[in-house]
């Protein structure tokens, strides 16, 4: 067989390579219909596609700009930062890929929170940042859901939280799980006091946080499509070895179910907030 030992693979012709001057980022291909979208039509649209009505997935900053009147949103606790109380380390340091995300998003943590007004009737809202390390929830984040919870406690204002995450974070281990509880018990007071609490569950709504302050709305409010749920399908398919139903953990199918009070589509949800804040406030 000493033949076999002198056969070569065969050399795969490369692509040759075009010279273009077309700047990148102009275009963004749709994930689900496949359309060519300009990046500047899509940017004044909130990221919602034209011609499927696919809702892609917003930042923390814009968020805020979408729902809080221009000009009104008082940030709180922006010096907070998640540390490294476990000293955990995976494929690579805990601290590494805590810069990793500032370095991307900018952003000390994943979570925004503070107090603004829509349509001129203030709120406390926290946000989200799935760009943030997948939106987890470790103890930064939860500190900011009980802080906005506590404002709207102590100002008689409805609280929002706008959630988008993966779950807890597990680089911070049972410090992380303990803010499902911390976050409930705020949820709580504001129950016993009779303050509106209004949870927004966008695409993707899981683990801990689904398990926790995200489905104890008064009202829960859904962007369409979202994949809101504990474990995802693929785990539950695993755990259960069935297949489960088309749609399964998304929002028409949770709104089907009782889980969802609405649908909300992204250009509306400001007027929606501001039809609930006002009948709440009345």
């Amino acid at each position: 067989m000493g033949w076999f030992d002198t056969v070569q693979n065969p050399k795969l012709k490369s692509a040759k390579k075009v010279s273009t001057n077309t700047p990148s980022g102009l275009w963004k291909k749709c994930t689900n219909c496949a359309e060519i979208i300009q990046s500047d039509k899509l940017d004044e649209m909130y990221q919602v596609c034209p011609y499927c009505d696919h809702h892609f997935r917003l930042s923390a900053h814009e968020r805020i700009n979408l729902i809080i009147d221009e000009g009104t949103f008082e940030y709180h606790l922006e010096d907070l930062t998640s540390s490294d109380p476990l000293e955990f380390t995976d494929k690579k340091p805990y601290k590494t890929r805590l810069k990793e995300a500032y370095d991307k998003t900018g952003l000390l943590d994943g979570t925004l929170c503070g107090v603004g007004k829509i349509n001129k009737q203030e709120v406390s809202l926290c946000v989200m940042n799935f760009q943030f390390m997948g939106g987890s929830m470790g103890v930064v984040t939860g500190e900011k859901v009980a802080h906005v919870m506590d404002i709207a406690l102590e100002k008689k204002i409805p609280a929002i939280v706008l959630c988008s995450s993966g779950g807890a974070r597990m680089q911070e281990g049972i410090l992380s799980l303990m803010q499902m509880a911390k976050t409930s018990a705020a949820r709580q007071k504001l129950k016993n006091a009779g303050i509106p609490f209004i949870s927004i569950l966008t695409d993707p709504t899981t683990g801990g946080v689904a398990a926790s302050y995200a489905m104890l709305g008064d009202i829960n409010i859904a962007e369409p499509k979202a994949l809101i749920g504990f474990a995802g399908p693929r785990v539950i398919e695993q755990s259960i070895r069935q297949t489960l139903p088309q749609g399964f953990q998304r929002s028409e199918f949770l709104l089907e179910h009782g889980f969802v009070d609405r649908i909300v589509h992204r250009h509306k949800l400001k007027e929606e907030l501001s039809y609930f804040v006002d009948l709440f406030q009345n």
